[in-house]
């Protein structure tokens, strides 16, 4: 994590997944954009196949990220000011609880709870898995480490991130 290139301002990685707002999250990136961030994606190896990758890797200026760099590579991506799970699937939200790591975002994922950063979670599943017992307690868990949870209302075009991402971050 100390290899990061430079950048010339205050750097978010959408870690994305596979719900469906994840269809949309050009939409997001475009918004946060415009707030003065600039946007890094890192994608879950499931989104990955659902996404249009060289469109956000055009509008971001940077390639999408979903697997692990080989040990000999260069980062890429600039070191990350803030770091938003979006959206948050009930499969995240379980792994990144119990610390698993097994592709990259999860790994950056429990990594930013070790690290200076404003982290935020967007939680999204269907309503039966959000009662369930697991889900429940890795919510809590998350929100006890200090994740920010951001309630995801698709109606408002986003504005719940980018109002989270303003009252965290200014």
């Amino acid at each position: 994590m100390d290899a990061y290139p430079r950048a010339s301002g205050r750097v978010v990685y959408l870690v994305v997944c596979a719900g469906q707002p994840a269809q949309r999250i050009g939409d997001l990136v475009e918004r946060i954009q415009r707030m003065g961030w600039i946007v890094c994606v890192v994608a879950t190896p499931a989104v990955a196949a659902w996404l249009d990758l060289d469109r956000l890797a055009a509008q971001t200026g940077y390639p999408v990220r979903s697997t692990y760099k080989l040990p000999h590579e260069p980062d890429v991506l600039p070191r990350p000011d803030a770091l938003i799970a979006v959206p948050a699937t009930f499969n995240t939200i379980n792994k990144w609880a119990a610390g698993i790591n097994d592709t990259l975002a999860l790994g950056l994922l429990n990594e930013a709870l070790g690290m200076d950063l404003a982290v935020f979670a967007v939680p999204f599943t269907s309503p039966p898995l959000a009662v369930h017992p697991a889900y429940r307690r890795s919510l809590d868990f998350l929100r006890d480490q200090g994740v920010t949870m951001v309630d995801l209302d698709t109606t408002t075009e986003w504005s719940a991130v980018t109002d989270a991402l303003t009252r965290v971050c200014g």
